[in-house]
């Protein structure tokens, strides 16, 4: 397949974002931004995407979706929404984080995600750098947070980590990310590869029906 091709069936196998499947419309406002980053927290633990966009879903469902929800949640109700999703492993220390993290982001940022976005001067090493302040959130959690909210943060794009340039290459893409983000919008072509990655799918197996 050439690049054009190949690009198709990476979006349409594999385009679905993160925080689509997690039920977030993600815009450039406190609270999808906020779901998003529990959404990372979830995703920051040896488990499957699956099952951490369900933690997410559920922990919405159950109203849990500010940081001041979750600060005053009860742990109860974490655990409970957590067992809904089959999210049980990590279930304990999860919770933990995610309070700590609400507080930390309504104690420095008033609850506001874009006042951290501000502080970096919307430069995304710096972003990235910011994020790691929260429990449970390293290098991987700020990639996959900054991967997903370029959708909305523009001064993010084109963040494309080195896993999804390392799948771009397998596939046959170029990985410079400027490059790649001619090809398809970054955020959806970035979880595309990422998914194919996680798939081990390789360039044949893009190719397959």
């Amino acid at each position: 397949m050439n690049e054009p091709e190949t690009v198709a069936a990476l979006l349409t196998r594999y385009g679905t974002t993160y925080a689509e499947e997690a039920g977030i419309t993600l815009r450039d406002t406190p609270a999808p931004l906020y779901r998003l980053l529990v959404l990372t927290v979830l995703c920051s633990v040896r488990i499957s995407a699956d099952i951490a966009t369900a933690a997410a879903r559920e922990l919405h469902a159950a109203g849990i979706d500010t940081p001041r929800r979750m600060a005053e949640a009860d742990r109860s109700v974490l655990i409970a929404a957590f067992a809904r999703a089959h999210y049980v492993r990590y279930d304990e220390s999860t919770a933990t984080a995610l309070t700590k993290g609400a507080s930390l982001l309504l104690d420095r940022w008033h609850g506001d995600l874009r006042r951290l976005r501000d502080e970096a001067g919307g430069e995304s090493g710096r972003i990235g750098e910011l994020l790691t302040e929260f429990p449970r959130i390293g290098p991987v959690g700020s990639a996959i947070f900054r991967r997903e909210a370029q959708a909305v943060w523009l001064s993010l794009r084109p963040f494309f980590d080195e896993r999804t340039r390392a799948e771009a290459r397998l596939l046959g893409l170029p990985d410079n990310p400027s490059a790649l983000a001619a090809l398809a919008d970054p955020a959806r072509l970035a979880a595309a590869l990422t998914r194919a990655s996680l798939a081990h799918v390789g360039a044949a197996g893009l190719g397959a029906d």
